[in-house]
This record gives C-alpha cells, structure tokens and sequence, in this order.
C-alpha cells in the first residue's frame, strides 16, 4: 500500500475518471466541517477535528465513506439502499454519489466532536 502524505496525493494517484468525484466529496466535507483537519489515515482521506471526523476512499466498485458507527447508526433510514457495516457505507460508483447525505452525516459528527471538546473542558 502506498503511504499517502496528504489528500491532494491520494486523488491524483487515482484513476482519472474519479478524481473529480473524490475532490467533490472532499470539497463537500470541507464545506461541512470548515474547522477540521486534513490527513491521511489507515491509508485514506480523513479529516479529524480532536477526534476522526469522517474518511473515505476509493474502491474497485464503490467509494467508502467512513462517518465511524454514531454516522451510520444516526441516519440508517436515508442510507437504507446502500450497503453499510458497522462505521461504514458504500456508494456503488455505477450510482449518483449522494453529497447531500454526505454533507448531513459530516456535519452530524461535528457536532458530536464538539460536544465531546466541550466535555473535555
């Protein structure tokens, strides 16, 4: 696996008919959680904001997007056609990518980082 030292790395390593679709999604994380921090972690875009925020990546079929498991579990019924695991979901890339769920989920765990910020005042 190759060791990714920032996003703009990561999209341009990957095949060129994706790269706008994942500058898209980046675009709309950052516009989500303007506070948060870009990195690369386990391999992949992250953005962090005192604690992971959301990830995601490409695949040979789907682009994963990966809000941890309070994401997923808080909005279930919107992500009821995709395929979901415990802290995952998987947009088919035969799909439209839904940026608007995207953009609801990040902004969802921002919350969730700032309470804990607070709580750890």
């Amino acid at each position: 696996m190759f060791a990714y030292k920032s996003i703009d790395a990561y999209i341009a390593d990957q095949p060129v008919e994706y790269r706008t679709t994942l500058e898209k999604i980046r675009t709309t994380i950052q516009k989500a959680a303007p506070e948060a921090r870009e990195c690369i972690s386990y391999g992949m875009p992250a953005f962090k904001m005192g604690w992971p925020l959301v990830y995601f990546a490409l695949f040979s079929k789907h682009i994963g997007f990966y809000p941890t498991a309070s994401g997923v579990r808080e909005f279930a019924k919107e992500l009821i056609t995709y395929k979901t695991s415990k802290g995952a979901i998987q947009f088919p890339l035969d799909n439209p990518i839904p940026f608007d769920i995207i953009k609801k989920i990040t902004e969802f765990r921002v919350e969730e980082n700032r309470e804990k910020l607070w709580k750890k005042k």
